[in-house]
């Protein structure tokens, strides 16, 4: 679906809603396209990103202070 500026700002929640149905709206400026509307993607979670190179184990706990050598590493 294509539709002017004006046109679009009078139906702007038209639009949208057609938009959540999956249809593609463009809106020209003078008769040339200038926008598309389309659904937002999604993120999904991505599980397993680091399994094999983090672990529970390997996490520091940072509620714990720091020992007098970590102190030094970080020049304390």
């Amino acid at each position: 679906m294509q539709m002017n500026v004006a046109e679009a700002k009078a139906k702007l929640s038209q639009l949208l809603a057609a938009v959540d149905a999956g249809e593609e709206v463009i809106i020209a400026r003078d008769g040339v396209p200038a926008a598309r509307l389309v659904p937002m993607a999604v993120a999904g979670v991505r599980l397993g990103l680091l399994e094999g190179v983090v672990s529970p184990d390997s996490i520091p706990d940072f509620s714990e202070p720091m020992t007098k050598d970590e102190l030094a590493e970080w020049g304390a």
